[in-house]
């Protein structure tokens, strides 16, 4: 019996040895199914999360440096508008400033004979001017004093005292003595 009991011993204990082992190969299945999943999981979530993560990155460095260059752009742009514009200003006023001094050399040519004749042709343009409103006029009614002329006489005074006043605005819009000129001085 002794023995009997010893080789149920043993195969009670191999029993357990391959309870052991197959315990064991089942944990070492197990851990295999998780490293498998893992790796189903790195390549099927996260590889390309990380893939997509790269992708947008990648997009968002790109809309930033296309922001930057546009607004690189777009000041370079206004500068040389700036630019422009004052070169167009400079030029127009230096064109000016020419014209202007072309103008007082021309004037300054012309001599005293030369203001003499035009202001002969502009004056009796200056008293159509003055005297037009009384060729409209239907009915004057002129009241003087006893000392002072009536009718036609007083009318013609009045437009000759306004056109004897005509060089004093002259003189006082150019600074031109026509007085003076006329008189040889």
């Amino acid at each position: 019996m002794y023995q009997a009991a010893t080789v149920q011993q043993k195969i009670k204990e191999q029993q357990t040895q391959i309870k052991v082992v197959e315990r064991q190969q089942q944990i070492e299945i197990q851990e295999q199914e998780i490293m498998r999943k893992e790796k189903e999981l790195d390549s099927k979530i996260k590889k390309p999360a990380e893939a997509e993560k790269y992708r947008l990155e990648k997009i968002a460095e790109a809309n930033r440096l296309r922001l930057v260059l546009e607004a690189e752009a777009e000041a370079e742009a206004l500068t040389l508008k700036g630019e422009a514009e004052a070169y167009a200003i400079e030029a127009k006023a230096k064109a000016e400033a020419e014209q202007m001094a072309k103008k007082a050399d021309a004037w300054n040519e012309y001599g005293k004979a030369a203001i003499v004749d035009m202001m002969l042709q502009v004056l009796p343009k200056v008293a159509a001017e003055v005297a037009a409103p009384l060729t409209r006029v239907n009915k004057i009614t002129m009241v003087a004093d006893s000392n002072g002329e009536i009718g036609a006489a007083r009318m013609t005074d009045e437009v000759l005292s306004i056109m004897t006043k005509v060089p004093e605005v002259i003189n006082t819009m150019t600074n031109v003595d026509i007085k003076s000129i006329m008189n040889g001085s």
